[in-house]
């Protein structure tokens, strides 16, 4: 699957069982703490969901969407039936889940305008959704602690990703320099314009030397946004060390037939899937 390098800079790792596709990251892999990233491949949707949709909201049965989460939990190594959703807005609101909680949004309403989650408790698999946006995936290994976080322009300008770790630092003891964190799978630079509106947002919570790092100026009021490198900026300047740092370099609207991208599809696509989840300690 070479599609997946096409930067070159393998941060990411394909893994394939039983023909559902889905991927990793080097870092967090090392570290031990069970996580993936879907991606179109190994479900039973069909058309523009076709086939590994994860959403009971884009007009997919849900017959399908339960048999995709059972697929894909099984591939990664958890039970479907205990995942807790985001319920994602768009927004900044971070939730620590425990045990209780298992169930939300897969089995019962789960609560509302979350874009974060964090646990330290195992078998509590978490799950944020994806079309284009950014997945941010943490890692505490002295305090085990798992946190995602749902990063679109509005919570990148919004520093969703420092807040997470500061949620971390605050409710669990956690200590930026120990995090080990993913940027991942999400619409690149070349393919990401965005108007002045986002520009403005970006000017107000960046300095203005950052400015050119993360946008290139078209004119017109218009703009190409990395958002990668936006998050990375947030993330070192939050704590966490350049080594601790897997950094994506594959693209969903260049590979919208791989992965769900809501830009390339117009809006006519299913999601993906963030999920993570701690093990028992041995």
């Amino acid at each position: 699957m070479d599609w997946i390098y096409a930067n070159n800079n393998h941060s990411t790792i394909v893994n394939e069982k039983d023909g559902v596709v889905y991927l990793t990251f080097p870092k967090l892999v090392k570290a031990g703490v069970r996580h993936g990233f879907s991606t179109r491949m190994g479900g039973v949707s069909e058309g523009n969901l076709g086939t590994m949709n994860l959403s009971f909201t884009r007009g997919d049965g849900d017959e399908n969407v339960r048999e995709n989460f059972r697929r894909i939990a099984d591939a990664i190594g958890f039970h479907a039936e205990d995942l807790v959703f985001s319920s994602q807005v768009h927004e900044t609101r971070l939730r620590k889940v425990t045990a209780a909680d298992r169930g939300e949004g897969i089995l019962r309403e789960t609560v509302p305008g979350i874009d974060g989650l964090a646990t330290d408790e195992a078998r509590v698999p978490m799950y944020t959704s994806y079309a284009d946006c950014v997945p941010l995936l943490f890692f505490d290994p002295e305090k085990r602690v798992a946190a995602m976080a749902h990063s679109g322009w509005r919570g990148t300008a919004a520093r969703i990703g420092a807040k997470m770790i500061h949620f971390m630092e605050e409710e669990y003891g956690s200590r930026a320099e120990n995090i080990i964190a993913a940027i991942g799978p999400s619409i690149c630079r070349k393919c990401y314009e965005v108007s002045e509106d986002v520009a403005q947002a970006f000017r107000k919570t960046f300095l203005p030397e950052q400015f050119p790092e993360i946008f290139d100026e078209k004119g017109g009021g218009k703009y190409q946004l990395d958002l990668w490198e936006a998050n990375r900026i947030i993330l070192t300047e939050a704590g966490i060390l350049p080594e601790h740092l897997d950094i994506t370099d594959l693209c969903t609207c260049c590979n919208h037939d791989k992965l769900f991208s809501h830009r390339a599809s117009h809006g006519r696509r299913g999601n993906m899937g963030c999920f993570m989840c701690l093990d028992e300690e041995e």
